[in-house]
């Protein structure tokens, strides 16, 4: 009886030697993924699929600084749609998604790490429009495009606005320019960046109506050691000035 108290004393330690190891955040390798979003990340060959090296972009630079700094391993795909790589991470152990918006309703969805970077919302239109606003609500009169299960859109559509959607954001720039609505809801600077990327220049700002952070979410199963180490890293590349230096390199 005594030897197999013994055996089960043994048995419990090595769980809890293996716990303690499973806890470290250099033991950890996550799963990121992201979608062309530029500038913040972006396939190099402008595809809907890369992996690793392949992708550029602003948070693409400053996640790798704070994975490295954190020491902690990652691999990281960027795919299509957003729709998709929200919902592996939502679901995946281990797996993780940005830039994404921390909004309310996704607040407790995920484990957050950031700001990365800003994003404000607005309504661009053609250089020619004569619409002009002071409010979101006036622009109900109005064909809005957006960018399908982006947070803009569900926004959009939560207050009853009914934007029309696309699976790729750089084609509501087109739509705007061939009349086919009258108002795009991006983001600045990304919309900005996507029409030049498809040759639409000169648009501009009828309204800035929110602003928002852009984060690096994580699957709730991802350990609160590992987040804090990746959020300590982040700030501290906040601190040495090498976040404005990577934002520099793109805007």
């Amino acid at each position: 009886m005594f030897k197999d108290l013994l055996l089960a004393l043994a048995s419990s330690s090595i769980l809890l030697v293996g716990s303690a190891d499973a806890a470290d955040p250099a033991d950890t390798s996550l799963v990121l993924l992201t979608e062309n979003f530029p500038p913040y990340n972006m396939a190099k060959n402008g595809k809907n699929f890369a992996m690793d090296e392949n992708i550029e972009g602003i948070a693409v630079d400053i996640v790798r600084e704070t994975f490295k700094r954190a020491g902690i391993s990652y691999n990281l795909t960027l795919r299509f749609p957003w729709e998709r790589i929200y919902k592996l991470a939502l679901e995946k152990h281990g797996y993780g998604v940005f830039v994404m918006a921390r909004l309310p309703d996704r607040e407790a969805l995920f484990k957050w790490v950031g700001p990365i970077g800003p994003d404000d919302w607005v309504l661009l239109a053609k250089a020619d429009s004569k619409i002009q606003l002071s409010e979101l609500e006036q622009a109900r009169r109005y064909k809005i495009g957006a960018y399908k299960g982006d947070a803009i859109a569900e926004t959009l559509e939560k207050q009853g606005l009914k934007p029309v959607v696309v699976l790729r954001d750089q084609d509501n720039a087109q739509k705007l320019v061939d009349g086919q609505i009258d108002l795009w809801a991006t983001g600045d600077p990304a919309g900005r960046y996507l029409a030049r990327q498809v040759g639409v220049t000169g648009l501009k700002t009828v309204l800035r109506f929110n602003s928002a952070e852009l984060y690096l979410a994580l699957n709730k199963d991802v350990p609160d050691e590992v987040v804090a180490k990746l959020q300590a890293a982040l700030d501290q590349l906040r601190k040495d000035g090498v976040v404005d230096e990577i934002m520099a390199r793109y805007l």
